[in-house]
């Protein structure tokens, strides 16, 4: 095992991916040269696909330049295991560097699992299925709810909700969410649904027609993709519903904006002139109580 001492002080190198360590962490910490086939990969990485046009770019930079800013590892027996820095390790491997600058850490798996979340929730390519899967990791890991790991990664407590439902969607959907053949917005519409059946078939014409996030919310709430063209009546009687019994454009756009208001789904079900009926979904207590919290302050 090559490993040349470098020297501390260098934390301006390390950015943003240390979420939240004391410098004086980073100074009590050894800068070291590590050969690349003793760095085992990080067990708690939540990304499962590398772009291979991006891994040989920074290949091809690191190969020119050398690797800059450190990876992050810690001892694991013998040899070292990974913290932070997956994406400039695969590259180097690709490079075939013999060494690479590294700063060991000793950190338990809790803490290791935080930072591998908070490295890859900053870049806006991880998949929504891959974070949702993280999050539910680390729950039944270490325990605490949604708002106490909300909290730990500084995020909004609706986003770990949010995300943490998509994991109630059929297998073949969430498999459409990793393909990318539908987005996250698509697929949180369809959590609107009551069985997986429905679900699985309102993403099969998603795929087949193309439908916008607004179509398949339609599609959701109404049965069709886009509000009848029907010509409504002027009987006031009908002013929230089509002929065809489907909602009209102002009813569905309430939904659309209660539902990003409380961050689950919304159903606004309209019977007859001045009566129908609100239903907001909840999956948790903690979302009941969330949902609650935000009525009662309106």
């Amino acid at each position: 095992m090559n490993k040349k001492r470098l020297g501390r002080g260098l934390s301006s190198l390390l950015g943003s991916e240390l979420g939240g360590f004391e410098p004086s962490a980073l100074d009590s910490a050894d800068l070291l040269h590590i050969a690349v086939d003793q760095i085992d990969p990080n067990p708690f990485q939540p990304r499962r696909e590398f772009d291979p046009a991006e891994l040989a770019a920074l290949a091809d930079s690191l190969r020119q330049h050398g690797m800059l800013q450190p990876v992050l590892v810690r001892t694991h027996g013998e040899r070292y295991q990974l913290i932070a820095g997956e994406r400039r390790l695969r590259a180097a491997v690709e490079a075939r560097l013999h060494d690479i600058p590294a700063r060991v850490m000793e950190l338990d798996d809790q803490r290791i699992s935080e930072l591998a979340m908070v490295e890859n929730l900053q870049r806006e390519d991880l998949n929504a299925l891959d974070k949702a899967t993280a999050f539910r990791g680390y729950l039944d890991a270490y325990g605490g709810t949604q708002e106490e790991l909300a909290g730990r990664l500084g995020l909004d407590r609706s986003t770990v909700t949010n995300l943490m439902r998509l994991l109630d969607l059929p297998a073949e959907v969430q498999e459409a969410v990793r393909n990318k053949k539908i987005t996250q917005g698509h697929a949180r519409a369809l959590l609107g649904l009551d069985d997986s059946a429905a679900q699985l078939a309102a993403c099969g014409r998603i795929i087949a027609e193309n439908l916008s996030v607004r179509q398949t919310e339609a599609l959701v709430q109404t049965g069709e993709p886009t509000p009848s063209k029907t010509r409504i009546r002027k009987d006031p009687a009908h002013t929230d519903a089509t002929p065809s019994g489907g909602k009209a454009p102002h009813v569905l756009e309430l939904e659309g904006s209660l539902r990003q208001r409380f961050g689950t789904p919304v159903l606004i079900r309209v019977k007859a002139r001045d009566r129908g009926q609100i239903v907001i979904d909840f999956n948790t207590r903690e979302e009941f109580e969330r949902v609650s919290h935000m009525i009662q302050g309106l």
